[in-house]
């Protein structure tokens, strides 16, 4: 989760001269280039169709002020609350210690009785998780002993893990002197027309080769803890219970080019910046030629990148051309 941070520098040096002040993260994923946009002084709209995404562009974008205090973090471990994260997964991940560290803390986040509180600890939890799960991925479970390449991450338990990456998340709140807002929608029902964006930049989850591609599978224990499964149905004939899947046309051969050129359609007043890889589909062929229809003039950047599936030290690596495509 979050590959896209490798390429942040370039991002940054193909859209700086662009001229603009409002922007739309449109598929903001984890907030990696929404957070770069704030950085560069913009007014940031985040917005995802999952939950965690939300969550995430809540704490670290929305937020411009409010950090974890050291009574905050008694605040978190006041109660035990329920026990249904131990319940639901023990066996599955983790210790059953650090299951029923995530049943106390999501049970007394309000507590804190701060929104933009709450979504930082929760953005620390779900980093956390990350972090302590092998490969960073939840499609595998039970002995992973076999991953145990004696890091760091593997070895602290998510108790360490969360006071850490609080730690980090405090540092990372900051006001740019602009109002931000967080988004969960599918992007055609984004508010446009109230929520006027100068750019929008989007990064679709672009059709996957396998069924490992898709985002739920891969994450949907931090879907599911980042709203406590709230709403969310449980496969729980699954080995890893996972949830139901989330339908989105881009993922989908047969909707994508519909998808993309509907997209453009709706944007086509603000200056468009597509992030696309050359193992994607569409092809970079036919985007162009779908922006082209609403654009007048079309620029392609392009950049050798190698994305990280994992977190082991035998991470596989795969070796893409990474293309942002700009139409003005």
């Amino acid at each position: 989760m979050g590959n896209k941070y490798r390429l942040l520098p370039w991002i940054h040096s193909v859209l700086k001269p662009l001229e603009f002040n409002t922007v739309l993260d449109a598929f903001s994923g984890s907030s990696s280039v929404s957070y770069l946009f704030k950085t560069m002084g913009k007014r940031v709209f985040s917005n995802d169709f999952l939950h965690f995404p939300y969550t995430i562009a809540r704490g670290v974008i929305e937020n411009s002020s409010s950090r974890i205090t050291g009574g905050d973090r008694l605040l978190l471990l006041k109660n035990p609350g329920d026990d249904f994260i131990e319940r639901t997964f023990t066996g599955i991940f983790y210790t059953p210690e650090d299951l029923r560290f995530l049943d106390r803390i999501c049970h007394n986040l309000k507590a804190l009785n701060n929104p933009s509180k709450e979504a930082l600890v929760m953005s620390a939890v779900l980093r956390s998780c990350v972090k302590k799960q092998p490969r960073g991925v939840f499609t595998i479970s039970g002995d992973l002993s076999r991953y145990d390449d004696g890091r760091r991450d593997l070895r602290l338990s998510l108790e360490e893990h969360l006071w850490e990456q609080i730690d980090l998340y405090n540092e990372a709140v900051f006001s740019n002197g602009r109002r931000h807002k967080a988004f969960q929608g599918t992007v055609f029902d984004f508010p446009k027309d109230r929520y006027k964006a100068d750019l929008v930049y989007l990064d679709p989850p672009y059709v996957p080769r396998s069924d490992d591609n898709c985002y739920i599978k891969r994450y949907h224990f931090l879907e599911g803890l980042s709203k406590y499964w709230k709403d969310e149905e449980i496969l729980y004939e699954t080995k890893v219970r996972k949830i139901a899947k989330k339908y989105t046309p881009f993922s989908y051969r047969k909707s994508a080019v519909d998808s993309f050129d509907r997209l453009f359609r709706q944007f086509r007043k603000s200056t468009l910046v597509l992030s696309y890889s050359s193992n994607g589909y569409p092809d970079l062929e036919v985007l162009t030629e779908l922006m082209s229809r609403y654009k007048k003039s079309i620029r392609v950047e392009q950049k050798e990148h190698r994305y990280h599936f994992g977190t082991h030290s035998r991470v596989q690596r795969s070796k893409v051309n990474e293309f942002l495509i700009i139409g003005e």
